[in-house]
């Protein structure tokens, strides 16, 4: 199987650093198969790339190496990693972006190259590491372990009586919320909130109610979403990241 590299950036497409960074991993060998996660995280946005990588990484062959760079801190003190996590790699900035696969993985120093463009180590740092890895390159080989990656804060839960409260942390191209809130969790439902405003109980999906209507129900990412069918949830209730969802089982 040819190997892979995903992309993750906040690069857009109306410029030419994707493609710069697709040249940098064609460089190091043309086999190599390169998969867009997304070119549209909000710039500077590390949560949501966190948020993005999370939900995709793990539905990959094992051998894939992934590739983020939303790297607001680029050319300071921050260091450049790598991460090596069931089975599959994770190459980009030190900022957080690499929470959820840090857990019991493997994290090295990536070295930076005198001639690398102190303002686009993806093209010149993390895409050349990536390819590198993608074609059986020792993960160790990259440069030194370190124990003190940096780690975004968890978004808790909390359980209050018979509610379970959480936040958005996600807003779709559609408007769709996606919280914080398992699936799993929720189950039964009778009420759902999204800051104090009542959305209704849980259903399956957006055909359970009418059109321009909000409907809460568990994503295809496994968590409680609210949408406006055949419409935008962000719009209709005037919220977005960070806004509180409240569950109640009765």
């Amino acid at each position: 199987m040819r190997p892979i590299v995903t992309l993750l950036t906040d690069f857009g497409l109306a410029d030419s650093y994707v493609a710069e960074m697709k040249a940098a991993i064609y460089s190091e060998g043309t086999e190599i198969r390169i998969v867009d996660l997304s070119h549209l995280v909000p710039p500077g946005d590390i949560r949501t790339a966190q948020y993005l990588l999370g939900r995709a990484w793990s539905r990959f062959p094992r051998g894939t190496v992934h590739v983020v760079v939303v790297d607001p801190g680029v050319g300071s003190r921050r260091r450049a990693i790598a991460v090596h996590q069931a089975g599959q790699f994770f190459v980009g900035p030190d900022n957080g972006v690499f929470s959820s696969v840090l857990d019991g993985g493997d994290v090295v120093e990536l070295r930076v190259g005198h001639d690398a463009s102190p303002t686009f180590h993806g093209r010149d740092v993390f895409a050349p590491a990536a390819a590198r890895l993608a074609l059986g390159e020792p993960f160790g080989v990259l440069g030194p372990a370190i124990k003190d990656p940096i780690c975004l804060p968890v978004l808790m839960l909390q359980v209050r009586g018979g509610a379970v409260e959480g936040v958005v942390v996600y807003v779709d191209r559609f408007g769709t919320l996606v919280s914080n809130i398992p699936g799993e969790t929720v189950a039964g439902a009778t009420a759902v909130e999204v800051a104090g405003t009542r959305v209704g109980p849980l259903k399956r999906t957006f055909s359970d109610v009418a059109s321009g209507e909000p409907v809460a129900y568990v994503g295809s990412g496994g968590m409680l979403e609210v949408a406006v069918r055949d419409g935008s949830a962000t719009e209709r209730l005037g919220v977005g990241v960070e806004a509180k969802v409240t569950v109640t089982q009765r």
